[in-house]
């Protein structure tokens, strides 16, 4: 998941590494864009070697397209994978709702309301008009839906969803714009369920909320 500082025991391959991941989810690299070794080198800080293993690490995500001989590029967005990263999202986040609901203990719920308290402090300055928030939301929004699922016990399972979100997160990112109060009373909802160990609710808010994320992207106009 995005994020504004790496770990204390990560290399600088690392940190480069979520640099421009994050650069691709944000859509500072744009999709599609050529990815020049020498030009990225001098903005990364980082030898051209290093920068071929860091691109070729992101292919295994689908981020960074490697073309042979001719380097490497954003991968490009459209519709179809729009849809299916939903469709995997909702697949992984509602099974592993389930596993979470069901081993959950108080320290989870202590992690969902806090969670939670962020989330909605960074929403209510969204729709009063603070975009400078978008950032933060970003971050929140996935902590808020990673807590709830972090009881599922399966290192997997969290790792696939995290890569699927914010590849998913990246169509957001393009279409430039907040969801509204929509987004907000979900996550509420969201919250109430998960307290409530409310499986099948939960699930269900998922899903309308995935849908709902797919929809917004499409009519923004910003994805052929």
């Amino acid at each position: 998941m995005l994020k504004t500082a790496g770990e204390p025991s990560e290399t600088v391959s690392d940190l480069v590494f979520r640099q421009v991941r994050q650069d691709i989810i944000s859509g500072a690299l744009a999709p599609g864009a050529k990815i020049k070794l020498e030009q990225a080198k001098e903005r990364y800080s980082i030898s051209v070697s290093s920068l071929r293993e860091i691109l070729s690490r992101l292919t295994t995500e689908n981020l960074v397209l490697a073309e042979g001989q001719r380097g490497f590029e954003v991968s490009p967005a459209s519709r179809k994978e729009l849809k299916e990263l939903a469709d995997l999202r909702t697949i992984l986040e509602t099974h592993a709702i389930g596993l979470s609901f069901s081993a959950g203990d108080l320290e989870w719920e202590g992690r969902i309301v806090a969670a939670h308290h962020k989330l909605a402090a960074a929403e209510r300055k969204l729709l009063a008009g603070d975009t400078s928030r978008t950032i933060a939301w970003v971050r929140y929004d996935w902590e808020f839906h990673q807590a709830i699922v972090s009881a599922c016990n399966s290192a997997a399972l969290m790792a696939a969803l995290s890569s699927v979100f914010d590849r998913f997160l990246r169509y957001h990112m393009l279409a430039q714009s907040f969801r509204g109060q929509a987004v907000v009373d979900d996550h509420k909802r969201l919250f109430e369920l998960a307290l409530k160990r409310d499986v099948e609710g939960a699930r269900a808010v998922i899903c309308r909320h995935i849908e709902s994320g797919v929809a917004h992207v499409l009519k923004s106009g910003r994805i052929d």
